[in-house]
């Protein structure tokens, strides 16, 4: 249940977004919400971070371009619609909609969350891209009828999946103006009545990443057998398809007999990640630190990213044709 509708309101029109996190998803979540037409303000504690943001964002902006996606705006433009700022209070005081994006971390959002408090006006919306923690209990009581759960994909600027959640005492005005405004950017938000940890593809993710990893851990398959696995058997028919519909096709008596005879058990989580651990260990962390399951070499992020982006982009135009050949 959405909390209290305050009928006097109306229609919040979000044209000011602040971005609290500059990072992995920050920075992309200022482009985002700067090609939806909105002037953003991009605010991260570390200058090292928020200065790697723009050159993240101008690599991205020339992905797209380069791509062929219509109405993509040019560098220059970025620069007058995106402000990297230096203060919290610089980023939130004028803004309708912050979307914080900082880490995983309870402290490090709740102490976030009470210095947005200061600053952030009486209607503006606070929106969480967290993916799991449940973030309402750490929100100041004042900002609790305007905050929700705007959950997106890396990258956001190409991917339109977005999963957008209330909290107990979120206003029954906020969710909608969410979901209308990324539709009109052209996204596709998912909303949930309330906060499922890990929404939907998150928790089938999260389901897939154990089994993967377990087939490392007791050697049953390599990195490079696992990813040719998903990537020449399984991408395919879900993208067309999708799990379920899927399933359908390969007929339900099938599957049920499929699990039946399965003569294994599902991976349990025990908070436990072998593989991982040894990979961390040895400073393996992923395309950041040049290596993670495989190696990268000495390409920058903004290449690594480039190659990552066309490919998705040549996907996703891929499956928009076959879309509108089946209608």
């Amino acid at each position: 249940m959405c909390g209290f509708f305050r009928r006097g309101d109306m229609p919040l029109a979000i044209d000011s977004v602040a971005v609290l996190g500059a990072g992995t998803m920050g920075h992309a979540l200022a482009l985002v919400h700067a090609l939806g037409g909105c002037h953003v303000s991009l605010y991260d504690s570390n200058p090292k971070v928020l200065e790697r943001a723009a050159s993240l964002i101008e690599a991205a902006l020339t992905t797209l371009q380069e791509a062929g996606v219509e109405n993509i705006m040019t560098a220059a433009q970025a620069t007058e619609r995106i402000a990297f700022v230096d203060t919290l209070m610089g980023a939130v005081q004028s803004a309708d909609l912050v979307v914080e994006a900082v880490p995983e971390d309870p402290e490090v959002k709740s102490e976030l969350y009470s210095e947005v408090d200061a600053y952030l006006p009486e209607a503006a919306i606070l929106a969480s891209n967290t993916s799991y923690l449940d973030i309402f209990p750490l929100i100041p009581e004042r900002l609790q009828p305007r905050a929700a759960i705007a959950h997106w994909y890396t990258p956001p600027y190409i991917v339109d999946l977005l999963d957008l959640a209330p909290g107990p005492k979120t206003d029954c005005d906020v969710i909608p103006i969410l979901r209308n405004l990324y539709k009109g950017f052209g996204k596709t938000p998912v909303v949930f009545e309330t906060l499922v940890p890990g929404y939907v593809a998150n928790r089938l993710q999260a389901a897939l990443n154990l089994e993967c990893l377990r087939m490392i851990d007791e050697g049953w398959a390599t990195a490079e057998m696992i990813d040719l696995s998903i990537r020449q058997g399984l991408v395919h028919r879900l993208a067309v398809l999708g799990h379920l519909q899927k399933m359908d096709f390969t007929g339900l008596m099938i599957v049920r007999n499929g699990i039946a005879s399965r003569k294994y058990q599902p991976p349990v989580n025990t908070g436990k990640t072998p593989v991982l651990d040894r990979l961390i260990a040895a400073g393996r962390s992923g395309v950041r630190s040049g290596a993670g399951f495989f190696d990268y070499g000495n390409s920058s992020l903004e290449d690594l990213f480039h190659a990552r982006d066309l490919k998705l982009l040549r996907l996703k135009k891929h499956i928009k044709n076959i879309e509108e050949d089946d209608r």
